[in-house]
């Protein structure tokens, strides 16, 4: 929770690409500012001067920390105001508590400005000093847009190739991502393409990148060829599309790779690094995202907080006798969810998570629920350890 016994004027910022739309109260609910405001250095210096000259300290509030409105809290800093973040939904819900119904900058502006006064508990803090990770922020994004990609060609892959040679997917689809498989469809589009080359001219091929490989994959291509004699119409136009698409595909991965480097450079240059790692599941991309999204903790102040932040803390439904339970919650920073989940599937190779996945799935919990379980727990372990500065121990699996 934010400190705003010493703010002098709460500014809430409804932050646009060319311009904003400035609000400022004071303690008392007064309104000291309120007017459009452009997207530039001087304007916003011009502005926060102001304020602060006629008022005293000013607390920045913005509805986006980041794109369109990372110049501002740059700013902000730089003069010595205190910034914060209203997330985008907090403040439609807080919405509903002021009078009319109209969707305007203005409005919204003030509702900003006035939550910040009235309920600073609904304020999250904005570490601006930590450039490992803003950088990780940006890098981080870059890559979940370049997965979306790889998962948008790879699936019209998947499906060309089942159209026009069932067979021939069933063998290439679950390495459709290993770089042999991209560079067979890179160079030959189609089944008729790949008889032709044989079976030496594939093997020489597809060996580099599959020395282990590359023998039993141009075996099993040639045992899907001869599993179908009749072409399918569309397999000409499959085979103009089919070494286009495989080479966006091989480039995309290629990015990733790059980035993955990267990414790992920075979250092991950051001092928190060791700590997340520690954790079974918690790689480099999970960690990642877990560190742009919590941080060190401390804007949390439980365990329960950040499970709830993340999407993770059960609602529970209750109404007379009649509604009575608890379910998933719909809510929560979807990105980290996400990062919590992929996490506990992937530390189902230790022990003691393993034995809690077991647990869940004895008490009737199908393989979703058990780890949604599972990255509850870890959650309240990760805040423990990250409150802490501790690195994680692990349990005997009875202990669990």
């Amino acid at each position: 929770m934010i400190d705003t016994s010493t703010i002098d004027v709460f500014l809430g910022l409804d932050v646009g690409k060319g311009e904003h739309h400035a609000t400022a109260v004071t303690p008392t609910g007064k309104k000291a500012f309120d007017k459009r405001l452009p997207n530039t250095e001087p304007k916003l210096r011009e502005l926060f001067a102001k304020l602060q000259a006629k008022h005293g300290t000013v607390l920045v509030v913005v509805d986006q920390p980041a794109s369109i409105g990372a110049l501002p809290l740059a700013v902000a800093r730089d003069m010595g105001c205190p910034v914060a973040y209203l997330p985008g939904l907090t403040m439609r819900r807080i919405a509903d508590l002021y009078p009319g119904e109209a969707k305007t900058d203005a409005r919204d502006a003030f509702i900003i400005a006035d939550a910040s006064r009235a309920m600073p508990h609904t304020l999250r803090a904005i570490n601006g000093e930590d450039e490992t990770i803003a950088e990780l922020e940006m890098i981080v994004g870059f890559d979940d847009d370049l997965a979306g990609e790889a998962t948008r060609v790879a699936n019209r892959l998947h499906g060309l190739l089942t159209q026009i040679h069932p067979s021939l997917e069933r063998v290439l689809g679950p390495r459709l991502q290993h770089p042999a498989v991209l560079t067979l469809l890179e160079r030959f589009g189609s089944p008729a393409q790949i008889l032709k080359a044989g079976r030496r001219r594939l093997v020489t091929l597809l060996r580099p990148k599959a020395p282990r490989m590359a023998e039993r994959l141009v075996e099993d291509i040639f045992a899907a060829l001869d599993e179908q004699t009749v072409v399918v119409p569309g397999t000409e136009a499959a085979a103009l599309i089919v070494p286009s698409l495989a080479g966006s595909l091989a480039a995309v991965l290629d990015q990733r790779k790059l980035l993955a480097g990267r990414i790992d450079e920075l979250l092991e240059a950051h001092p928190l690094s060791k700590v997340l790692t520690s954790m079974p599941g918690v790689g480099v991309r999970t960690g990642a995202r877990i560190l742009i999204e919590v941080g060190d903790g401390r804007t949390f102040p439980t365990a329960g907080h950040l499970a709830a932040y993340a999407g993770l803390a059960p609602a529970t439904r209750s109404s007379g006798s009649s509604i009575r339970g608890e379910q998933p919650s719909r809510r929560g920073n979807k990105q980290l969810k996400r990062a919590f989940f992929l996490s506990a599937f992937a530390s189902l190779a230790d022990p003691a998570s393993r034995a809690y996945y077991d647990k869940k799935i004895a008490q009737g919990k199908h393989h979703t629920q058990a780890l949604l379980c599972l990255a509850r727990r870890r959650a309240d372990v990760l805040f423990a350890m990250l409150r802490d500065g501790t690195f994680y121990e692990s349990r005997p699996a009875t202990a669990a």
